[in-house]
């Protein structure tokens, strides 16, 4: 219940979290809190659940579940739309009505002017091509894929991806893994396909 205080340190919201992880009013709200490992773990119970499942009803199983590669995740993104900016396929962050399309930290950060003070009921806004809601804003989203400035430079253009599965004694920097989408709490620039950034798995 504490994963905001180190972006807001002074702002008082550890009863406002506490409500967001217990109430029934925020049961579709997104997830928030987790780290990469948590969310690695979730895929495999997942997986196990599934398919548990499946075999004692006679089917056959599924494939592992399992994080996006930062490839995949911008493939969804664009939503079938080849050089869209941002996953509605425009170049722009509000409708010609004025009205914005996700939900992040606009104009000097007043985080209510877009109808929104922290992360949104899921699908409050519209889906992309492929009908996926919130690829941009709301709350980042982890990728399987390692982080590291220089990826592009040195991974194959067939199968774009840099994986490593950090131990707890490697250096910080080994730990860093790609966020996409950008958040509630991110300027306009992070919710671009083609941006990234990274958080400590």
């Amino acid at each position: 219940t504490l994963c905001w205080v180190r972006d807001f340190t002074y702002s008082y919201n550890e009863p406002y979290m506490k409500m967001y992880f217990s109430h029934p009013g925020y049961g579709e709200y997104p997830v928030v809190g987790v780290n990469w490992e948590q969310a690695f773990a979730f895929c495999h119970w997942r997986t196990y659940r599934m398919n548990s499942y499946l075999l004692a009803v006679g089917s056959a199983e599924v494939q592992d579940y399992r994080l996006p590669t930062e490839t995949e995740w911008e493939y969804a993104a664009r939503g079938g739309r080849d050089l869209a900016m941002y996953p509605w396929g425009g170049n722009y962050i509000r409708t010609a009505k004025g009205c914005f399309m996700a939900n992040f930290k606009p104009m000097r950060g007043n985080y209510t002017v877009d109808g929104y003070m922290i992360p949104a009921k899921v699908g409050s806004f519209p889906p992309n091509n492929y009908g996926l809601y919130d690829m941009a804003g709301n709350v980042s989203e982890w990728t399987n894929s390692a982080f590291n400035e220089t990826n592009y430079s040195f991974v194959h253009d067939m199968n774009p991806d840099y994986q490593y599965n950090a131990k707890s004694f490697d250096p910080e920097v080994m730990r860093r893994k790609v966020i996409r989408g950008g958040s509630w709490k991110d300027v306009a620039q992070f919710l671009q396909c083609g941006s990234r950034t990274y958080e400590y798995q």
